[in-house]
């Protein structure tokens, strides 16, 4: 939810945010299109963040998606469970919401 309320909040760009606690529900409100990008955490109950961006590419598979983790980068789990997908977006935990805007920015611009 901070993370929400820091993109809302920003005043350099204007953020339009939804979150789910639960994977399971944010995977039955996703629509394909409706995102310029998903920002997953990586640990989350009943489903991890790579098993719904699984889910989710099967409905949009031009999803843009950074994964967020407070932990080590789990890219060599991501590179065996999606050997073809090109996801290099991955935000430790804790950032600074400027921080966090430059990153959303920076992948807007190159994805």
């Amino acid at each position: 939810m901070s993370i929400k309320i820091g993109l809302e909040e920003h005043k350099k760009q204007i953020f339009v945010v939804d979150t789910f606690n639960d994977p399971q529900e944010a995977l039955s409100n996703f629509k394909a299109g409706l995102y310029d990008l998903l920002l997953i955490d990586i640990k989350m109950p009943k489903m991890n963040g790579f098993e719904l961006y699984r889910e989710i590419e099967k409905i949009d598979d031009k999803a843009k998606v950074c994964f967020i983790t407070a932990f080590e980068v789990y890219y060599k789990s991501l590179r065996e469970l999606f050997p073809t997908v090109k996801v290099d977006c991955f935000i430790k935990k804790p950032i600074r919401t400027d921080d966090l805007v430059e990153r959303i920015m920076m992948e807007l611009v190159t994805s």
